[in-house]
Order: C-alpha cells, then sequence, then structure tokens
C-alpha cells in the first residue's frame, strides 16, 4: 500500500520521509497544532499500530504519542487564536509548515490534504494521515498537543467544556458562547465567519 503511494508521488522506496498534519484547523476555540514527524528506527510493533489520530480513542493515542516521543524525530508549530485572527488561518498554517521545512531535514515533505500552499518541495496527499505512517504519527504528535492544551484550558473555563469538545463547534459549545460570550482563546474572526447560528437552532 505505502510502495505504491509512493511511486503515485514519484518518491523511491526506502527513502526517508517527513511526514505532516494539524490539529485545531476547524476549532473555534485554542491553537491550531502543525507538527511534521520523521521515523527512522521505529519498532514494528508501534509501526503497525499507527493510524489517523481521529480513528483512536484519546487513551490510545496519548499512548502512541508518548511512544512516538522516543523514537521519532517533531517539530510541532503552535499557533494561537489571538495570530489566527491577526493573520488568517492560511497564512498561519502556511508559516509553520515553512518552519518545519526549515527545521526538520527530509529528502521528500508531505502534508495532509490538497493544498501545498505555493511552499516548493511540499507535496500533498489527501487522507495521507491513514495512508502513510510518517503522516500518521505527526497526526497523533498533532493532535495529542491539542488535546493537552484544551485540557489545560478547560481549568480555566471550565463552562465551555472543552474537555469534551476540544475546541470544536459542537451544539453545546455554541451554547456557552451564547449564553457566557466569548473567551480570550476563542478564534473571534473563524467564530464569525463559519458559524451560521441559525442553523444550530
Amino acid at each position: 500500500m505505502e510502495s505504491e503511494i509512493l511511486k503515485s508521488l514519484n518518491i523511491p522506496q526506502n527513502t526517508q520521509i517527513c511526514g505532516i498534519d494539524e490539529a485545531g484547523r476547524g476549532c473555534v476555540a485554542g491553537s491550531l497544532f502543525v507538527c511534521g514527524a520523521i521515523l527512522d528506527k521505529l519498532p514494528e510493533s508501534l509501526k503497525n499500530s499507527l493510524k489517523d489520530s481521529k480513528a483512536l480513542s484519546q487513551k490510545k493515542r496519548d499512548a502512541l504519542a508518548n511512544a512516538l516521543k522516543e523514537y521519532a524525530k517533531f517539530k510541532i508549530i503552535k499557533k494561537e487564536a489571538n495570530a489566527i485572527d491577526t493573520k488568517g488561518l492560511s497564512s498561519c498554517i502556511k508559516e509553520a509548515l515553512e518552519e518545519i521545512l526549515n527545521t526538520l531535514y527530509a529528502p521528500f515533505y508531505i502534508f495532509d490534504g490538497n493544498c501545498a500552499f505555493k511552499i516548493p518541495h511540499l507535496k500533498t496527499l489527501i487522507k495521507g494521515d491513514s495512508k502513510l505512517y510518517t503522516i500518521s504519527a505527526a497526526s497523533i504528535l498533532a493532535k495529542n498537543a491539542k488535546d493537552a492544551e484544551m485540557l489545560k484550558l478547560h481549568a480555566l473555563y471550565p463552562h465551555y467544556d472543552f474537555a469534551h469538545n476540544k475546541g470544536y463547534g459542537t451544539k453545546a459549545h455554541i451554547q456557552a458562547i451564547i449564553a457566557y460570550g466569548l473567551s480570550p482563546i476563542h478564534r473571534k474572526s473563524f467564530q464569525i465567519k463559519s458559524l451560521n447560528f441559525k442553523t444550530l437552532f
């Protein structure tokens, strides 16, 4: 499976790859996390456990993230809500990708999705987090960082229930925003542009 995907991307087999994925792009609150990961000497048992982070329970995801930190070379870039509001989400993603490419060395870089943000040498792969181990690893590490942030923010702003919604715009989360207003860590620009309150209630 991986060999066919790499061939379609014109990447030779057994070539080092930096897989890149993000967590928190569609959130109403909290930061965006973009992670680049390179897997060098990964035990087969751990490699075979890697999946798209969304397909894993938080307990399993956190355990895998801790294991990956022992073996993977990785870089996580955090873009806070105020940066997203000021610069825009796309600009923040592009900045994070460029920082990863300038920090981690690999012959090839593959970002999960279909947009390379006009960055030279960056390949893309739709649903890459379920197709390539390196992107799965980046997905798990990014989501682990995002979840950890939201648990800390839950302690500061418990009425938004960040521990469960992780910053996504669930119906209960939107109801809390209507009741309590926006907190300092909500993305004000995203809330205005992307949430149609009339369709939620």
